[in-house]
């Protein structure tokens, strides 16, 4: 930990010497977390600075980047090469796998940590932010935010490696609560039975997607539905609770779930004990899918307004139209679940879904990686999607792929070069960008992929 600081304490050193600073950032909840640390710590440190929002650093973003000063943050240490041939003077703080040395470079790979899971885009950014002036510590809930919206909490159901320091430090600070509690989307905002049907990870039989099933299993535990208005998670008892996750795991058990997959119901959930109770704002899960709610719809400066309400007073126009896109989000996962797993099939190593134009190439990967409710645990998922660049590609694995030596950002990597393309990104998740038409190509050659990092390891069938 000392060596990272040090790095992070040179690069702080590094941007207080610039007149201005431009972000440039990801377009998802880390993303957004990291670009709204990065543009208030430099604000705070009286330096002028504006802030953009990029899907992908191709050389045509780059090249426009040639004459300020950039902090990128959750991006550009994939395309070290082309930000030196394109003589960019910046600094990055990112989590993604380098592709190469750069001097000014907070990354946890450089020293032997893995970004998927150790610290990600928000939290390089905050400990580089940790330097650029002493007040800066309320911005470690940001930190949090982005940790879990980019799920580095889910190789262990809970935070770890340098994202744990920082959950110290949260706590330590009384900006943070960690508490072990049922890992379900809602628990502060959605009626129980709501939080129940809404659920696909996992995928519970018979509560999952049907409301009836979500009522009657309440009913059955004699947990009331309301008590006066409809009661949240955060509204009921502690035997309440235990009943339900109780009933959970002995569905997930009558049905032959993985015990991977069933001890993923419960786990460490992170409260931000300085924001309003009952409210997105309040649990970082909910945070970070209300921020890739903005985000992933092209209104990442919405997020971006919701982040620096919470450091500065909550900018309630900005939380209503968050909240709004997030209604609109759920909704078009809902239904783009329904088309893939409609179109889901199995290709050598891999399983795989063409979306065409009907799923946004902006959401087709969280849309991935929900397939696996029903899909097959033992093969990666890739998702195809239309967009203005060609085709998206999306690729989901499980952790357990990943322990018997899955690499998706290798992968795709790999693939992407057979047909012209690029990507990047973590063991368990990465995309790509590939010219149309190169479709099947690539997956033979990312299936081919996939065979060599795995064939060592024999797999059972899912039951």
């Amino acid at each position: 930990m000392k060596e990272i600081l040090r790095r992070a304490k040179e690069l702080a050193e590094r941007i207080r010497r610039e007149g201005f600073v431009r972000v440039v950032t990801h377009i998802d909840a880390d993303g957004i977390t990291s670009g709204a640390i990065a543009f208030e710590s430099l604000k705070r440190a009286g330096i002028d600075c504006e802030i953009e929002f990029v899907k992908n650093l191709s050389p045509d973003v780059l090249e426009k980047y040639s004459n300020d000063f950039i902090w990128f943050t959750d991006l550009g240490s994939g395309c070290i090469g082309d930000i030196v041939d394109f003589g960019i003077d910046c600094v990055i703080s990112d989590h993604h796998t380098p592709n190469g040395h750069y001097r000014y470079q907070l990354n946890p790979h450089d020293f032997g940590y893995d970004g998927s899971y150790d610290l990600s885009g928000a939290g390089a950014t905050y400990l580089i932010a940790k330097f650029l002036s002493p007040f800066n510590y309320d911005l470690i809930q940001l930190a949090i935010v982005g940790a879990v919206g980019d799920l580095q909490d889910s190789k262990e159901c809970k935070l770890i490696g340098l994202n744990r320091y920082l959950v110290d430090e949260g706590i330590k600070l009384g900006f943070l609560k960690a508490e072990r509690d049922l890992r379900f989307f809602g628990k502060q905002t959605r009626p129980v039975f709501k939080m129940l049907e809404y659920n696909y990870d996992p995928y519970i039989p018979g509560v999952s997607g049907n409301e009836r099933g979500a009522i009657g299993l309440m009913k059955r535990l004699g947990v009331p539905l309301k008590d006066g208005d409809w009661r949240r998670w955060i509204d009921l008892n502690t035997n309440e609770r235990r009943a339900i996750v109780s009933e959970l795991v002995k569905i997930c058990i009558k049905h032959r779930y993985p015990l991977s997959v069933i001890k993923r119901i419960v786990g460490e959930c992170y409260i931000l004990v300085k924001q309003r109770e009952g409210t997105e704002l309040r649990d970082a899960m909910e945070f970070s899918t209300l921020l890739n709610a903005t985000a992933r719809y092209n209104k990442a400066e919405i997020g971006l307004r919701v982040c620096l309400g919470v450091l500065n007073g909550c900018d309630e126009t900005a939380f209503k139209k968050a909240r709004n896109l997030l209604q609109r989000h759920r909704r078009n996962l809902s239904e783009g679940l329904k088309i893939a797993l409609d179109r889901l099939e199995s290709y050598g190593n891999v399983q795989f879904f063409h979306a065409k134009d009907e799923i946004l190439d902006t959401i087709v990967g969280i849309v991935a990686g929900m397939c696996y409710c029903r899909a097959d645990l033992n093969k990666p998922i890739v998702a195809f999607a239309n967009c203005e660049e060609g085709v998206k590609v999306s690729a989901r694995a499980t952790q357990r792929l990943v322990d018997l030596g899955l690499n998706l950002a290798e992968a795709i990597r790999r693939a992407c070069e057979k047909v012209g393309g690029r990507g990047g990104g973590h063991k368990i998740a990465a995309g790509a960008i590939i010219p149309k038409g190169k479709e099947w190509e690539f997956l033979e050659e990312f299936s081919k992929v996939v065979g060599e990092q795995i064939k060592s390891q024999p797999l059972r069938s899912r039951t």
